[in-house]
């Protein structure tokens, strides 16, 4: 990715820059579709791992930010995330629950 492209994310995102630091907007901010769509390139890999678990595989340095987002859609079949710095586990309550959660996000980042 080019520096102007993820400026252009981040903004997107609504990341602000004071001084020589990034901050994160404000919780109650909900991803729009547009946003999904600015990480959509980050996402490599949706997958289950067990029943309650599934696995999002990302781009080095883009899972906080997916997971971020994922969070701010507070959508019921969700009950966390947890991000390193490419992988996301996203728990979910049951397998009913975690199937909906990996056909929302292959559709969402098309993987």
């Amino acid at each position: 990715a080019t520096q102007s492209s993820v400026s252009r994310d981040l903004k997107e995102l609504g990341v602000g820059k004071i001084g020589d630091r990034y901050v994160l907007p404000p919780a109650e901010h909900a991803p729009t579709p547009g946003e999904f769509a600015a990480l959509s390139g980050f996402v490599r890999e949706v997958r289950p791992a067990g029943s309650t678990i599934t696995v999002v595989r990302t781009t080095t340095g883009g899972a906080q930010s997916v997971a971020l987002a994922v969070d701010r859609a507070d959508w019921p079949e969700v009950v966390g995330t947890i991000s390193g710095d490419d992988t996301i586990f996203v728990a979910t309550s049951g397998a009913r629950a975690q199937h909906r959660v990996i056909e929302r996000l292959r559709s969402i980042f098309h993987v």
